[in-house]
């Protein structure tokens, strides 16, 4: 082989290998472990994980392709979060996405080296999660949900359409939202304003959300906040049921809870933050840095009145109040 062909072959290979090289690491299966604290069945939580997948996908990420996700559900119980955040762990994925603070919290004891995006979590710096917002250092960073002022225009929007309220019974599950006293101490600061007295009510099973509500329903003038809890979340159908057949005027926390029966909710959009976290996603499997990655705020609020069922309460929603509804259910 003369001189010249030697030099035009290994130019050759070596221009090539670059691309080979690439071409193998683009055909390499990623891998996300998903830890949800909701339940396999919930039809909100497919909604938000078929956001999050389609995002995904438009960015050229599909699952069975070049990405495998495991999932795991914890259904709001805290011996499950424990065990699947430490079973995801030891899977050694590239990514590791937790839907819920608590889950957060306990996959944060388990790593502090593979990369974690949160969903959905209140108060990440109160918690310890993250050292700023907008430098959340460590191997976490994510989505933040709920701003505590938002205490304030729950009473508001429920003193609006019970004018006659006097008591207002806040129900949670502290195992599940350990940022509760944030919640309760907003609710107790801003309820004289609107001469309602504050009560708080721990709840861990649905027998306990039954004698919260019929304590508040068995005299006039009672109301109910539920606040943003995954246990809440998980148990909806059965608060939402019990305030209707004691006749009790509610506000929920997330704009499905009233697509679902619930008189009246404001809250973020679960939609939008899933779909703007495929993008978060798809910087850190490309390999940005977590503590460069700033936590982000929801950036849309929904207020949600279902008037099906107002009136079977015989609420009559003021016009002021159906004018700023974002849906209005009929």
């Amino acid at each position: 082989m003369n001189r010249r062909k030697l030099i035009t072959l290994l130019g050759g290979a070596m221009a090539a290998w670059p691309l080979s090289a690439r071409a193998q690491q683009a055909a390499r299966i990623r891998r996300i472990g998903l830890l949800m604290n909701l339940s396999e069945n919930d039809l909100e939580a497919q909604r938000l994980l078929a956001t999050l997948r389609e995002g995904l996908a438009q960015l050229g990420w599909a699952d069975g392709r070049n990405l495998r996700i495991d999932y795991r559900w914890a259904r709001g119980d805290i011996g499950r979060i424990r065990t699947f955040a430490k079973e995801l762990v030891e899977l050694s994925p590239d990514i590791i996405v937790g839907y819920g603070t608590p889950v957060v919290v306990a996959l944060q004891q388990e790593t502090r080296s593979i990369p974690i995006l949160f969903l959905s979590v209140t108060d990440p710096l109160g918690q310890g999660l993250v050292a700023s917002l907008a430098h959340p250092g460590g191997n976490i960073t994510g989505f933040s949900v709920f701003e505590i002022s938002m205490a304030t225009k729950w009473i508001e929007a429920l003193k609006q359409l019970a004018p006659g309220l006097k008591r207002v019974v806040t129900i949670y599950n502290p195992k599940t939202a350990p940022y509760f006293p944030l919640f309760v101490r907003a609710i107790e600061q801003a309820a004289p304003s609107f001469a309602v007295e504050p009560i708080g009510l721990e709840v861990h099973d649905d027998a306990e959300i039954e004698r919260a509500i019929s304590a508040v329903a068995h005299e006039a003038g009672g109301g109910l906040i539920v606040m943003p809890d995954t246990f809440n979340m998980v148990h909806r159908l059965t608060t939402i049921g019990l305030a209707a057949r004691h006749r009790l005027p509610a506000i929920y926390p997330l704009p499905f809870f009233a697509r679902d029966g619930g008189l009246i909710a404001y809250g973020p959009d679960e939609i939008d933050m899933f779909r703007r976290a495929a993008g978060y996603v798809d910087r850190m499997l490309k390999g940005a840095k977590v503590s460069d990655l700033p936590v982000q705020q929801p950036t849309a609020f929904h207020l949600v009145i279902n008037l099906k069922t107002a009136k079977a309460l015989g609420i009559d929603v003021p016009p002021t109040l159906l004018a700023r509804a974002d849906e209005v259910i009929e």
